[in-house]
């Protein structure tokens, strides 16, 4: 019998193959290319990591889904161009998850030595793809913190990076002179210098910026939300309010997560 599973993807593929059809298929789907999908591609990922986020299994199960049609959009186009299909894309996954893997897949090995493996693995790949650059291959439409991080990351692996957070955290404070003694000009290259260098610092802390940021944001959302049903509790348009008293919710609500958090 035919395993169930199997019967869905076949069923997906089936989908996507008629949805191109060049006679029959949706007009939509028949007019797109890897470039005009590629922004929903992306749209999926956060969408999948936002439902992670929220610890929201149902909506993860139909976010993966939507991830997944990506995939066989873009398989489908390059089965369209005979280039490859679903099926090569899969293998190309397997085949790349048990070459990482020796330890698992193959001869034995661990701790420090399935790290440094794994590394050098990456870097054949890296090197059978053309790469000339320690920094080669990190993906140009990734977003710029998380793109700063991998950058960063890429350039300690050839020993270029702080020995400790200090040095990571002198450059943060002369950055901050630098873009505030900046000519208009210059404002935007060293508002940048300083991003890259706070995405330096919280790295050599041991904390993913990406996370960092996400984490301050919600705070941040969360605090602005709680301001405004203050002052709408107070009659009072939290728009139309001065600074100061703005400020005054602001400490307001601080003070009643530390209340809560006691």
């Amino acid at each position: 019998m035919t395993d169930h599973r199997h019967l869905q993807i076949d069923r997906l593929l089936a989908i996507m193959a008629r949805l191109r059809d060049p006679q029959d298929g949706c007009e939509w789907d028949r007019a797109q290319n890897f470039a005009t999908i590629a922004p929903y591609t992306i749209e999926e990922a956060y969408e999948v990591a936002d439902a992670i986020e929220r610890e929201d299994l149902d909506s993860l199960r139909d976010e993966l889904g939507d991830l997944l049609l990506q995939v066989v959009f873009h398989a489908r186009m390059a089965e369209e161009l005979g280039r490859f299909d679903f099926a090569d894309v899969v293998a190309s996954i397997s085949d790349k998850l048990e070459a990482r893997h020796p330890h698992i897949f193959g001869d034995d090995a661990s701790g420090d030595a399935q790290t440094e493996r794994w590394e050098k693995l990456k870097a054949r790949e890296r090197a059978a793809k053309g790469a000339k650059s320690a920094i080669d291959g990190v993906a140009l439409s990734l977003p710029a913190l998380m793109r700063a991080e991998k950058l960063q990351k890429r350039a300690a692996r050839v020993g270029f990076d702080w020995p400790d957070p200090s040095g990571a955290a002198e450059k943060v404070r002369e950055e901050m002179v630098e873009l505030e003694e900046a000519s208009a000009a210059d404002k935007v290259e060293e508002a940048g210098d300083l991003l890259f260098a706070a995405v330096n610092l919280v790295r050599l802390n041991g904390i993913a910026p990406e996370d960092a940021l996400r984490a301050a944001n919600a705070k941040f959302e969360r605090r602005f939300r709680a301001m405004e049903v203050l002052a709408s509790c107070d009659g009072r348009d939290f728009a139309a309010l001065p600074l100061d008293d703005q400020e005054s919710y602001w400490q307001a609500v601080k003070a009643s997560e530390r209340v809560e958090t006691a």
